[in-house]
């Protein structure tokens, strides 16, 4: 589990989690199969700081992610 650090958005302008390992994971909100109603506003994602998600690249020993020019 990492902890989110921060955001940005992607080319589709979904959102995409900053986690501290150094990877990104995308926090689509996409009911009813996902349900992420925090991710829609600021002061939703900033109340998510610091909460953990499974990072599934962790455990894959994947490299680090970076962002894009122009994100």
């Amino acid at each position: 589990k990492q902890a989110i650090t921060g955001y940005h958005k992607d080319d589709l302008s979904d959102w995409v989690a900053e986690l501290r390992c150094g990877h990104f994971q995308h926090v689509r909100n996409k009911p009813p199969w996902v349900n992420r109603p925090w991710v829609e506003t600021n002061s939703g994602r900033e109340s998510m700081l610091g909460y953990e998600l499974n990072c599934k690249k962790c455990d894959n020993n994947e490299p680090l992610d970076t962002m894009h020019h122009g994100e």
